[in-house]
């Protein structure tokens, strides 16, 4: 069996008012990015991580770094994690694209699966690098099919995005069906690769009330 955990980098100190991060966009973690972050941890604490593997972006790996201390293990980067291009979108908010960029942002909602937001990736594009990665993480657990568990440190529209491609639902609806808040946790489990993935847990944030363990047991 294997278990996926699944979360956003926390929030950051361009986080408000929100603005479309991407790829080059530098952000930190702000103290209730930690905060959120270390209660992701803390219900974490009693569960037994195989990986943890993070995007490459500092936001990812600050969040990841404070999740690998449970475990102990090293935080393994991986580029295939990295939010999508939003090229001339970063750093720019919902304003300012409107204003900028006029009609682009509708085009985006129609279909993101294939827009290339502000002439960056397209959902397709960030779709065709998620499954080389998910192909080499399930790879990894048919080398030796006991019960593995892996944490997964992404971003929004990454992780929504992957959650299209294992859950089949249409890519042009990646945005309108999931929700990845900050600090989340989502959760899937495979028990045998050709079946795909069981959805456990979906962008749950009851450890920032203080719920901890293993709750979709």
């Amino acid at each position: 069996m294997l278990t996926v955990l699944l979360t956003r980098h926390g929030h950051t100190d361009k986080s408000e008012p929100e603005q479309y991060l991407g790829q080059r966009v530098q952000a930190s973690l702000t103290e209730r990015g930690r905060r959120d972050a270390e209660a992701l941890a803390k219900r974490l604490e009693g569960v037994a991580l195989d990986r943890v593997i993070s995007s490459p972006l500092g936001r990812a790996v600050e969040t990841a770094d404070i999740l690998a201390v449970i475990s102990g293990a090293t935080v393994e980067t991986d580029e295939r994690l990295t939010e999508l291009d939003y090229g001339a979108w970063e750093g720019l908010t919902v304003e300012d694209i409107d204003l900028r960029f006029p009609g682009e942002r509708a085009e985006y909602d129609a279909n993101p699966a294939l827009t290339r937001v502000g002439g960056g990736e397209s959902g397709i594009d960030v779709a065709a690098r998620l499954s080389h990665f998910l192909d080499d993480l399930l790879d990894w657990w048919h080398k030796e099919p006991d019960d593995r568990t892996c944490l997964l440190v992404g971003h929004s529209s990454l992780n929504r995005v992957l959650l299209a491609v294992l859950l089949d639902v249409p890519l042009a609806d990646y945005r309108r069906r999931f929700k990845q808040d900050w600090a989340n946790l989502t959760v899937l489990r495979w028990e045998s690769r050709a079946e795909g993935p069981l959805l456990m847990l979906a962008n749950d944030e009851a450890h920032s009330k203080g719920l901890l363990g293993a709750t979709w047991d």
